[in-house]
């Protein structure tokens, strides 16, 4: 997973504003950092997005994001 999916897997689930507080105020428990600390750490994004998931009890139906339309050439 690249940073820019993180991100928008964040803003479909928690809203554009409160997606980016959240990464710099919530501390992860498994690694006792913020999502923001984590990455910057070189935590892989896929591994801090599933850790915020369990954390936050988002459900499984869920953590895949929002389906989108394929974009047009």
């Amino acid at each position: 997973m690249r940073e820019s999916r993180f991100w928008t897997l964040m803003e479909d689930e928690f809203g554009a504003s409160y997606a980016h507080v959240l990464a710099g105020e919530l501390v992860i428990s498994r690694y006792q950092l913020t999502a923001k600390q984590a990455l910057a750490a070189g935590v892989s994004p896929r591994e801090v997005w599933e850790a915020l998931c369990i954390q936050q009890d988002i459900p499984e139906e869920r953590r895949f994001g929002k389906d989108r339309p394929p974009k047009r050439d």
